[in-house]
């Protein structure tokens, strides 16, 4: 695992401390890490997002009511897509 030197401010450093103190972690490098791999995640979901509102603007207008529209997400989650 890489090493890295980083500075934070006071207020950040106590709520890193607090969080430890509290269990939620063991270390702030377990800390920091969780919250890369959140920020990551989360952009990861925006990206996507972004990619599905692109892809229905690019599909057009759709002749299908809103409940067959429905219908079909709700299909489609059942399945996991």
């Amino acid at each position: 695992m890489a090493r890295q030197t980083i500075s934070v401010n006071e207020p950040n450093d106590r709520w890193m401390k607090q969080k430890i103190e509290e269990n939620e972690f063991s270390s702030k490098s377990e800390l920091i890490n969780d919250l890369i791999r959140r920020q990551r995640e989360q952009e990861e979901e925006r990206l996507w997002l972004r990619n599905e509102l692109i892809k229905g603007e690019n599909s057009g207008l759709s002749n299908k009511s809103m409940a067959e529209i429905l219908a079909e997400a709700k299909q489609r989650v059942k399945n996991g897509q």
